[in-house]
Order: C-alpha cells, then sequence, then structure tokens
C-alpha cells in the first residue's frame, strides 16, 4: 500500500469532522469576529474550506512564495458569501485533494517542497510531512478556533474526538 493510500483514514476522518463543523456556521455572522486582530467569522471558515484544495499544488510544484512577484497577484484567498458556498467549495476540495493524495506515488510524496516568503525559506520537507503539517494539521487549528468562534456566538460546537459540551 502507498504511503498516501495509508493516510487516507486519517484525511477521511478529520475532513468529516471539519464539515461536521463548517455546516455549523451561522450565515448572518460571516462578518462577526471575536478581536480586532482576528479573522471574521466567514473568512475563517472559508480559509478551512481552501485548505484541501492546496493538496494539487503541494503535488504538482516544488514550491510556493507567499510573496507575489511585481505584476503577479498572487493568491486570492476564497470569500464564501454563504454556507452553501462554503460546503461546495469544500467538498469539492477534499475530493480532488483525495483523488491526488490516492494516486500520488511513494517517489512523488517523498519528495521536497518548499514554502518562500520572497528569497526566504519558512520551510522545506518531504511532500508527505507538508501534507499533514501544511493542510491536515493546519486545517486542525483552525477548526478549533472556529469552535470558539461558534461557542461564543451561541451555536452547538459538535463532538469531534469526543463529546462536545452541546453533544454526547
Amino acid at each position: 500500500m502507498k504511503i498516501g493510500e495509508r493516510m487516507l483514514p486519517e484525511f477521511d476522518h478529520e475532513m468529516a469532522n471539519t464539515r461536521k463543523t463548517l455546516e455549523r456556521v451561522p450565515e448572518d455572522k460571516f462578518s462577526w469576529k471575536p478581536h480586532e486582530k482576528s479573522m471574521p467569522l466567514g473568512r475563517l471558515a472559508s480559509h478551512i474550506a481552501e485548505l484541501p484544495g492546496w493538496v494539487g499544488m503541494i503535488m504538482t510544484t516544488d514550491s510556493f512564495d507567499t510573496t507575489p512577484k511585481e505584476g503577479e497577484s498572487g493568491h486570492q484567498p476564497l470569500l464564501a458569501k454563504n454556507r452553501t458556498e462554503l460546503l461546495e467549495a469544500f467538498d469539492k476540495n477534499i475530493a480532488a485533494a483525495r483523488a491526488t493524495i490516492a494516486a500520488t506515488d511513494d517517489d512523488k510524496i517523498m519528495q521536497p517542497w518548499t514554502l518562500k516568503a520572497g528569497e526566504k525559506t519558512i520551510f522545506s520537507m518531504p511532500r508527505v510531512a507538508v501534507l499533514r503539517m501544511f493542510m491536515m494539521n493546519h486545517i486542525i487549528h483552525h477548526r478549533a478556533q472556529l469552535g470558539v468562534y461558534l461557542r461564543l456566538n451561541d451555536v452547538p460546537v459538535p463532538s469531534i474526538y469526543g463529546p462536545s459540551a452541546d453533544e454526547g
């Protein structure tokens, strides 16, 4: 069994839990944020929905530069307008990510991938580690933030790894 195929049970579990959380995003609170330095709820949820879409880039390029070159527009973040758009983007991205992970051979998944900010290397590691850290763990991190946003808006928080205060 290929390395990517071995990752799929964890991927499926985390994406199902993430979808449960995204399903609860209140449409009337997309602009709400808990603090002036925080992302608005809709932007945070959109970021979570777009993260699985990075799998294709990770597998087809050697690096990504967060600093656009002169004349380039750079990455355009997803800004979903409502929950339906949010979930459609997430579902499309996880389907494509899953297929890419499953199809990637072991040689490719072990090759290095680099995240840069101009001339500065932020990190460089095997793609398998990038998938886990930069995509999956990143989603889990922001999903936890979203859980706090939900709690602060009196939206029931779904159980993820066990019961929540709202679900047994």
